[in-house]
């Protein structure tokens, strides 16, 4: 039926805080909602205000993706407290790769993952007497899956009551999932994770709209000290870079050659007496000190990383007119951790002076310490290792138990959790395994995983799909190199994927402390958080996101006794906190 914003609002005015209220958002016509007590079309020229209207009832958003509705919400100034999205919990319940509403639906209902709506229509995809929507495959309509749900108002009903039966099977497999905290609580991790991951898809469009600040004069200054003023034509680009080429060649004996090719900058590299297997930078920085041209070739190779992947084109591509840099986020990549295009994910340090706020306005930066050491410890449920981890510095324990230095712990804890077998890491490894049994055998035991091509779930209940391996395992044979990478990716995937779902636990609920003031997350780095906001609101920020990180801890490593740690600090540029 059609309604008012007030009736729709004294329809769902019964609802619990939290309950799932399914919407779809019909552009300039209305919205389309349902929940357990039934469903409504709201008929609006402004969809996105009435969702303003309703959040005060405080319902729990249930969309296909985040991409598309969030979007279209965020866009129009509305900050959703909590949702639901499909596709992220697709990705964790299923190991999805996609988060579509087709491939979402299909993973849900057991179906085989459908090809792209973007392919072909079939007779299946047409309109048919019964349900226009759902094929007699099963599967949903590639014209549906096109846009057809928002021809009409029946319609779009239709398409929120199919999200909304999706949410319910969702919800009972995330349920069904085991919990492996020591200590458990009224509701499954799984279910809580899937809670964390649906924040996360929002904060990731949150991220792309609202963009990380900076100071154009500081990253002009910054870029023409490094490869040069900016170039006018495409000549003065060239001869930027020849001019570049030329510092290093000035440094070495006989002809220019391609700085760009490894194997001629071998070449060059032995007509001055150093013969190296590869010209990676660490095998080059030893001899920095005493070569010239080693140190001309390193920073040459710091200004071309700048200039062809941070250039004066990124910042016209990328930076908008309000100073803010722009990228598309993806909060679940890889093993699931956040992230960013233009290259912010991976800023280099001599760009960072120039991500700075306005005057008036500060970075609260916050970084969790040694955190995949102390993931491991809860995961693994290794009560010596978490007892280490109880320590503001955990490798300073671990290193009295091993007998060794400090350094020497490091190396062995991350050794461990990277399956690296070589080396001081080889001989480290055997204490790591009379001092940390529990930890050790945990992590064999995801590398036997992976080397067979088996299933794993993270801690979290992630779905990390690796039977669609095994044809290729099984071709190469289980002692291949290809069984071997395999086996290293598992062991560390079940660290680092807990991590990243922990860090998103954490990123959702720093965003919910800070909701309703000038504070905005504007970076998830890895296990970094920056926080944008008023100077003299600096203070109760700090306090969230500490207060968050110790309420995400006692329901995440529940009974774990392991202990989470963040570096929090506020600077009015991000190079600051380094």
């Amino acid at each position: 039926m059609h309604v008012t914003p007030t009736d729709a609002a004294g329809a769902l005015a019964g609802l619990r805080a939290g309950e799932p209220v399914a919407l779809v958002i019909v552009p300039r016509r209305g919205l389309a909602l349902a929940w357990a007590g039934g469903q409504t079309f709201l008929a609006t020229p402004d969809p996105v205000s009435a969702v303003r209207d309703l959040e005060e009832l405080g319902p729990r958003w249930v969309w296909w993706s985040a991409r598309e509705t969030g979007a279209e919400l965020v866009a129009g100034g509305v900050r959703p407290r909590a949702c639901w999205d499909l596709g992220a919990v697709g990705r964790l319940l299923h190991g999805l790769s996609r988060d579509d509403a087709g491939a979402v639906w299909a993973a849900a209902r057991g179906l085989p993952e459908p090809p792209m709506s973007e392919g072909e229509l079939t007779l299946l995809d047409l309109p048919g007497e019964e349900d226009d929507a759902v094929r007699s495959d099963g599967q949903l309509s590639r014209e549906w899956l096109r846009g057809a749900w928002a021809h009409d108002a029946q319609s779009a009903q239709r398409w929120v009551q199919l999200a909304l039966q999706t949410r319910e099977i969702q919800d009972a497999g995330v349920r069904s999932l085991p919990d492996h905290r020591a200590a458990q609580g009224n509701s499954p991790l799984p279910y809580l994770t899937a809670l964390s991951e649906s924040m996360a898809a929002l904060l990731a469009v949150e991220l792309g709209h609202d963009g990380l600040p900076i100071d154009r004069v500081v990253l002009d200054g910054l870029l023409e000290s490094t490869i040069g003023a900016r170039p006018a034509t495409e000549t003065d680009e060239v001869l930027a870079r020849r001019a570049r080429d030329e510092r290093v060649w000035s440094q070495f004996p006989g002809d220019p050659i391609d700085l760009r090719n490894p194997a001629s900058v071998r070449d060059l590299l032995a007509r001055v007496g150093i013969d190296v297997p590869d010209t990676r930078s660490w095998r080059l920085e030893p001899y920095a000190g005493s070569s010239p041209g080693v140190t001309a070739l390193l920073a040459w190779r710091k200004a071309e990383r700048i200039a062809t992947t941070y250039g004066w084109t990124w910042i016209d591509r990328d930076m908008g007119t309000d100073d803010r840099l722009r990228g598309v986020w993806g909060a679940s990549e890889g093993a699931g951790r956040m992230t960013a295009s233009a290259g912010l994910h991976n800023l280099p340090a001599e760009l960072r002076p120039a991500v700075r706020p306005r005057p008036g306005r500060v970075l609260v930066r916050a970084d969790l310490g040694q955190i995949e050491p102390r993931v491991l410890a809860a995961v693994a449920g290794d009560a010596s290792l978490a007892a280490a981890a109880r320590e503001d510095d955990m490798y300073a324990p671990v290193a009295r138990a091993l007998g060794s230095d400090r350094p020497t712990a490091k190396v062995a804890v991350l050794a461990a959790m990277y399956g690296q077998t070589s080396g001081p890491a080889g001989a480290a490894l055997k204490d790591m395994d009379r001092t940390y049994a529990t930890a050790m055998a945990f992590l064999r035991a995801a590398e036997d995983h992976g080397r067979r091509g088996e299933d794993l779930r993270t801690y979290g209940g992630r779905l990390l799909r690796l039977s669609s391996l095994r044809d290729v395992l099984d071709q190469a044979g289980s002692e291949s190199t290809v069984a071997h990478s395999y086996g290293r990716f598992a062991r560390n995937a079940v660290v680092q994927g807990a991590a990243a779902e922990l860090f998103k636990a954490w990123a959702a609920t720093v965003r919910a402390g800070i909701a309703g003031s000038d504070a905005r997350i504007v970076l998830c780095l890895h296990d970094e958080l920056l926080i944008e906001t008023a100077a003299d609101n600096s203070g109760r920020v700090v306090e969230i996101v500490e207060s968050s990180l110790q309420s995400t801890a006692s329901w995440w490593c529940a009974g774990s006794g392991v202990r989470l740690v963040a570096d929090t600090s506020v600077v009015e540029s991000w190079a600051d906190a380094h």
